[in-house]
């Protein structure tokens, strides 16, 4: 019921003008590899139209339309303590480059990157949401996948960062169905999209080599720039907490999260 009401909610998302058509997956992954039998799912949308496409989870494009709002309206919200992704993508039609969107730490990166993957097809079918889908298989980010794509959806599009089939990616998981994604819903609309970015403003962006380097420093030192940022603390029944005592205690919760955050899509990151 939960997730008929997210995809419910598609239908209200901002708009601005003409053609745009909206997928619906269902993004099933596994975050920590040393517990497979613990999965997380999240409705990722993929919004097209002819000059571009956009890829983004459906939870924070709710969360930034209503830090958004209130930023416009000169309040400041913090966001809701839930984990959800982070990662936005958007591709250009018929081209190589694309702008990876996401967050290490607490800083937002903006990352030009090109993505030219190698298929090969197979004549192999199966049949999702009444599509009859030809398998296809790459390696991209240190995994082997295997995609399934309509023909008959005539985009070279999917989700994430895999594109360049002759037809709508409809499913596609890695070798270890670590990651998986799959078309649940299509919607046809007479409006484009323009996603909210409440922190425009801080936004950095970088190339694919510095984005690399930034995200290993960010894994081996997470509270790097912070060092300085925890001052002593009393708090209201007077206790006395020096900020180094609170800035290791911080630093050891990033670490315990970081070390069960193993399994990431692109696991050539980590290796």
């Amino acid at each position: 019921m939960k997730k008929v009401l997210l995809i419910l909610f598609i239908l209200v998302l901002n708009i601005s003008f003409a053609q745009t058509k909206q997928f619906v997956y269902d993004y099933i992954s596994v975050p920590d590899s040393t517990q497979k039998n613990v999965t997380e799912s999240e409705i990722m949308l993929l919004n097209i139209n002819k000059e571009k496409s956009e890829y983004f989870s459906l939870n924070r494009y709710i969360t930034d339309s209503t830090l958004f709002d209130g930023k416009k309206k000169g309040f400041v919200l913090m966001p809701p303590n839930k984990k959800m992704s982070n990662d936005r993508v958007n591709k250009i039609s018929y081209s190589k480059k694309i702008e990876f969107i996401t967050q290490i730490g607490f800083t937002k990166y903006f990352v030009d990157e090109n993505v030219d993957l190698k298929w090969k097809l197979y004549p192999e079918y199966i049949t999702i949401l009444n599509y009859k889908a030809q398998k296809a298989t790459t390696v991209f980010g240190g995994r082997k996948w295997t995609a399934w794509f309509a023909k008959d959806i005539p985009f070279q599009d999917g989700p994430y960062k895999f594109k360049n089939l002759p037809g709508l990616i409809v499913k596609i998981e890695d070798e270890s169905k670590s990651h998986v994604f799959e078309l649940k819903g299509i919607k046809n609309t007479d409006y484009d999209f323009i996603y909210p970015n409440p922190f425009q403003d801080q936004k950095i962006s970088i190339g694919y080599k510095q984005f690399v380097k930034a995200y290993k420093n960010y894994r081996k030192n997470p509270l790097a720039n912070s060092i300085n940022s925890y001052p002593d603390q009393t708090d209201s029944s007077g206790n006395f907490r020096k900020g180094s005592d609170i800035f290791r205690e911080e630093k050891k919760l990033w670490e315990n999260k970081i070390q069960k955050d193993n399994n990431i899509i692109e696991i050539d990151l980590i290796k």
